[in-house]
């Protein structure tokens, strides 16, 4: 059994906020529930949750899994009785997720327990640098700063990025509804808001709204613009929210006549909830908005645009007063209707991106040991910030010229379409004594070496790529090597996926690496871990990735695939809602970004640590058009 958070639902002309309880053995067979507050349904969430969870015992003890006739023909190993384990919370990541806390200034969005100090990390390695924003000025309570950050992708009529900050005496459902919302409340507080629609539901966190802009700016000369955007949102563990937005075409939300079609670039909303003072809650809200307002006033008055964004920010002063001076605040505020655009639907072309959800995070308590057992222990008393003397021991190059992948690896820094490794000390690692003070350490030497990269596009979804004639999984068997193989696929109307073979002499008999190859889909899923870290992009990419170390296995559905000597991970990101929406946003930006990501398996137990990297790789400026379509071989059984 799982429970899965569907998001927002249009009913009967109101919003409501539902979940899915399933059986992940036949996923058709669901109940959906649905409340129409957000506060109502978390708290039958976690009730649900905590049902399941007694009954679903999760043991560390699993048997190490032996070559079936299964294996060699390349079919998954394990048993299929082990389905998805999308929206399960059965392990460490998932029990207590109110003890996760996670920090956000700004476009700082990581754990504290992440941020271990790495002497060595240079500015550029850093994937939210805290000097991205300055101060510009302080006007009606509010902090406004303006992006540091030079841009090269940006129209020179786009605006640098703005945020303004302030503190809402609220909760953060209340604000997070009033957000939302694209009724007649949204006059009481939005000054420049003047008529918003629903144009097409996508999914329960994202929608494209059609929305009309107020601005107040010599109204008799200057036309009114409007706007065209995709409305992403989510709910992180420790209870803020995140609302982005992004504009985007639609075949139902024309240019209208009278009205110009501004663009934005960047836009949202981080609302973060404060301790309590006198009793009553309080909220940080930031708002931030890149935007082209388009039209001959930006061109010919520098001050125009600049003028128009102040006003949108001004809007968390408005949140700020209209909760101040509500005398009576109801208990459960109902989210609030939005209305439908009527000119017709087009369905949505479902797409998902490598969205990392907080809510299968590995920032949790569970493991934690007391400091009795520490002192009935004396040899975790060593210095545990060495790593293992197998990590230690010199290990044999393995000959890499016989590899190759149809996307180019090049090791300069400015290089484009192209991938390079990423040092393991980029990355923050569970380290020997974690389970008594949630220490991290640099990670260091991978345990297998990445050989190839491959680029791939098709009409249908790509799965078990390592069968393929030539391929580097291939070629490391007729070497005698073991490969890994990451196969991330993202769905649409094209369909695309980028394959990581990481490759080795042999597997560690024993090791958590070996468990890992060898074990059933319910042990891979509940280990399996990816650390991602953006380098270079937009404010709104950093948002939606994020830095938080997800458990891949339990946040999308992972097909494993394990060969004689391979085994293959298809990661199926379009599985999850809130990992699709996240490309509404992002889906054309990827020639601007600049990602880290790194593989593991997690460690749960004291002699499983420290944790080490499978493998890591940086991966620049990639062009949807430079993917190619594979020639992939049927599997022979």
């Amino acid at each position: 059994m799982g429970v899965a958070d569907r998001g927002l639902k249009t009913h009967q002309g109101h919003m409501i906020y539902t979940l899915s309880v399933y059986n992940k053995k036949e996923k058709n067979n669901a109940i959906t529930l649905s409340a129409f507050n957000i506060q109502e349904a978390l708290i039958w969430k976690e009730k649900i949750e905590s049902v399941i969870d007694q009954h679903n015992t999760v043991s560390d003890k699993y048997a190490s899994y032996k070559y079936g006739s299964g294996m060699d023909n390349g079919v998954t190993a394990s048993s299929s009785e082990n389905g998805s384990q999308f929206g399960e919370h059965e392990d460490e990541d998932n029990t207590h997720t109110n003890l996760f806390w996670r920090k956000t200034i700004g476009n700082v969005d990581r754990t504290p327990e992440c941020d271990s100090e790495l002497p060595n990390q240079t500015a550029n390695n850093q994937a939210f640098p805290i000097n991205r924003w300055r101060l510009l000025k302080c006007q009606n309570g509010l902090r406004i700063f303006e992006e540091l950050t030079e841009t090269d992708y940006l129209l020179r009529s786009c605006s640098q990025a703005m945020k303004a900050v302030g503190i809402v005496k609220a909760t953060c459902e209340e604000i997070f509804e009033l957000v939302m919302s694209m009724d007649a409340t949204r006059f009481e507080w939005d000054s420049t808001f003047q008529h918003g629609s629903l144009v097409e539901e996508v999914d329960g966190h994202t929608a494209i709204l059609y929305h009309r802009l107020q601005l107040d700016w010599f109204p008799k000369f200057v036309w009114p613009r409007d706007l065209c955007y995709v409305r992403y949102w989510r709910r992180n563990d420790d209870g803020s929210y995140v609302v982005l937005f992004r504009s985007r075409e639609h075949a139902n939300c024309v240019p209208q006549s009278g009205y110009v079609r501004a663009h934005v670039e960047s836009g949202g909303f981080n609302i973060s909830p404060l301790k309590p003072r006198n009793g009553r809650p309080r909220t940080q809200v930031q708002h931030l908005m890149q935007i082209d307002l388009k039209g001959w006033g930006v061109g010919y008055i520098p001050s125009f645009q600049q003028h128009c964004l102040l006003e949108m920010l001004n809007n968390i002063a408005g949140l700020r007063a209209w909760c101040a001076q509500r005398d009576e605040r109801d208990a459960h505020t109902r989210i609030p209707a939005i209305a439908i655009n009527t000119s017709g639907y087009v369905s949505p072309q479902k797409t998902a991106s490598s969205a990392l959800m907080d809510e299968y995070s590995d920032e949790d308590e569970e493991f934690q040991i007391t400091e009795e057992e520490e002192e009935n222990n004396p040899t975790q008393h060593k210095n545990n910030s060495k790593r293992t003397v197998l990590e230690e021991q010199p290990v044999d190059q393995i000959d890499l010229s016989c590899f190759s992948g149809n996307l180019c690896h090049d090791d300069h820094d400015n290089a484009h379409d192209c991938w390079q490794i990423s040092a393991g000390d980029n990355f923050s690692v569970r380290s020997k004594r974690f389970f008594y003070d949630k220490s991290k350490v640099p990670a260091g030497k991978h345990l297998m070496d990445l050989v190839a990269v491959d680029w791939f596009k098709d009409t249908k979804r790509m799965d078990h790529v390592s069968r393929r004639r030539g391929s580097a999984a291939q070629v490391a068997s007729e070497k005698g090597l073991f490969s890994v193989v990451f196969n991330l696929q993202v769905p649409g109307s094209t369909h695309y996926s980028m394959v990581f073979y990481f490759v080795t002499k042999e597997l560690v008999p024993g090791s958590l690496l070996q468990r890992f190859v060898d074990g059933d889909d319910e042990f891979r899923n509940s280990r399996f871990k990816l650390l991602p870290s953006v380098l270079q992009g937009s404010w709104i990419m950093r948002q939606s990735v994020g830095s938080t170390p997800c458990l891949l296995g339990k946040a999308v559905e992972c097909n494993y695939i394990r060969g004689p000597k391979y085994l293959e991970v298809d990661v199926d990101i379009g599985s999850s809602a809130v990992a699709s929406g996240v490309l509404w946003l992002v889906m054309g930006t990827s020639p601007t970004l600049v990602v880290d990501m790194a593989f593991l398996v997690q460690a749960n137990t004291t002699e499983e640590l420290p944790e080490q990297l499978i493998g890591a790789v940086r991966v620049s400026h990639v062009e949807l058009s430079s993917a190619m379509v594979p020639r992939l071989h049927p599997d022979s059984s």
